[in-house]
């Protein structure tokens, strides 16, 4: 296997680069649009089948690859009984463009087709999902990678893996139990592992402090990278002494992790898909709906090298597997050595942007409180649920700040549609951080983001833990006429 093959999506698809070249040779973009189908598929999870949504091209490839400076020219075909719509996670597209029901698009009919076609402005790890009712909860997902034409002459071997939770319930169900069962439940643990709950769970956990918060609301039957479990993990092929650039996404629904590289040492050169200052280590939190740029150097000797994912605060956990060719892979456990840690400002606060945005006074700052009850299971903004929502408001070419205030002891992952934003304090510390377009915000904690309302329209922004967005945690950025 050439080093610059790399593996796309939750496939097991090799691509060659002679193959992306012609992809993305001027005459094949001019042709016409990539196809995008939205369907379902049966995915077999711990010897049980479960039917769960599928987003790929004709050719079964899950998601797709792009070049920066290209134009994405996307044709979404519906082949449902129902309605759908899918997001660009992390783009920039024109509003009108940007898959959100009710503030740029209407939902997607059965049958339907939506013609998408804007530039590609930046390089980096993206992804795609469903922004229709609990679609995405069901794997409604793939991955979205914009390739930088400077990295074409990199002799390295591009892997993805994409992270979930997996339950075979029914979202509906899952929503339903927390909303009604909740207040009686209090905080004690309603369901054991698998079952599909865990009420309020409070975790009193002695890691050389004493921490007590709510983790994890959801239980789940499983944890994924690429579609699969540890019990069978992918196994990506690779030469001794490779270079491997790991893009990894957190796709899942509801769970935190931690990455933990095992035996190697990594270097985090992106986050959300904009570069940042290398940070070397071994060990690198991602919250929900966060994507991690890694880049390896595998030792010379041939060996396999398992990649973890752990879910925070637990000792459960899902990964892939690098091998070389005549490399044995053994058996994985799916519990790792000690509970990890809860995703808070560990690896926030050590983030710093390449390229960061120019210093000026905001012109505008905006205060948006993170509100709710875990006992109730009422989530909001600004005390208000989305049918209640009041918009941020924006002027074009302003910079504007946001000090979110979590009120709650969740924490929550916050995703701004349309805009790539810096985090410039954390509890009102000023840093030069990252540039992301989720971030998150731990429980009774701050983060104060800045960015430049360069792309007018209207614009989701939410928690990206699906379950506190279905039932209100949702508001809009809207542009002044």
């Amino acid at each position: 296997m050439n080093r610059r093959q790399f593996l796309l999506g939750g496939t097991s698809m090799v691509v060659a680069t002679n193959v992306l070249s012609l992809m993305f040779s001027k005459s094949a973009m001019a042709a016409e649009a990539t196809i995008l189908n939205v369907d379902t598929r049966i995915l077999e999870v711990k010897g049980k089948a479960a039917k769960v949504y599928s987003l790929t091209q004709p050719n079964g490839v899950a998601g797709l690859e792009a070049k920066a400076g290209s134009n994405f020219r996307v044709s979404l075909n519906n082949r449902l009984d129902h309605d759908t719509l899918v997001h660009w996670h992390g783009l920039t597209p024109p509003t009108a463009q940007d898959g959100v029901p009710e503030l740029s698009q209407p939902p997607l009919g059965a049958g339907g087709r939506y013609d998408y076609n804007f530039l590609l402005e930046r390089p980096g790890t993206y992804w795609m999902h469903s922004h229709v009712g609990l679609q995405e909860q069901e794997m409604l997902a793939a991955p979205l990678i914009v390739h930088d034409p400077k990295d074409a002459s990199l002799d390295e071997q591009n892997v993805v893996m994409m992270l979930h939770d997996f339950t075979f319930k029914k979202p509906e169900e899952i929503l339903h139990q927390l909303m009604t069962k909740q207040g009686g439940q209090g905080n004690d643990m309603a369901a054991s592992a698998g079952s599909g709950m865990k009420m309020g769970m409070k975790m009193g956990m002695k890691m050389g402090m004493e921490m007590e918060m709510d983790l994890n609301d959801v239980e789940f039957d499983a944890y994924l990278a690429n579609d699969r479990t540890l019990d069978d993990p992918e196994v990506t092929r690779v030469e001794p002494g490779a270079i491997v650039r790991l893009r990894i996404i957190n796709a899942a629904a509801s769970t935190n992790f931690v990455i933990d590289l095992g035996s190697l040492q990594g270097s985090l050169i992106a986050v959300d898909g904009q570069s940042v200052v290398p940070i070397s280590g071994n060990r690198f939190e991602i919250a929900i709906a966060q994507r991690l740029d890694l880049r390896l150097m595998l030792p010379t000797g041939q060996g396999s090298y398992p990649i973890f994912a752990q879910r925070e605060g637990d000792r459960i956990r899902t990964g892939i597997v690098l091998a070389t060719k005549s490399a044995t892979v053994p058996k994985l456990s799916e519990t790792g050595d000690s509970l990890a840690l809860p995703v808070r400002f560990g690896l926030e606060q050590r983030l710093e942007a390449s390229a960061p945005l120019t210093v000026q006074q905001a012109d505008r700052r905006l205060d948006l409180d993170l509100t709710g009850n875990m006992m109730r299971y009422e989530w909001s903004l600004n005390g208000r649920v989305y049918k209640d929502r009041k918009p941020l408001m924006v002027a074009k070419d302003e910079r504007v700040e946001i000090v979110m205030r979590n009120k709650t002891d969740m924490a929550h992952p916050m995703h701004l549609h349309g805009h790539v934003f810096q985090v410039i304090a954390l509890n009102h510390k000023p840093i030069n951080g990252a540039l992301r377009d989720t971030v998150m915000v731990p429980p009774r904690s701050s983060v104060t983001i800045a960015f430049d309302a360069d792309n007018p329209g209207r614009w989701a922004f939410h928690c990206h833990n699906l379950y506190h967005l279905a039932v209100g945690m949702f508001t809009s950025l809207e542009y002044e006429s």
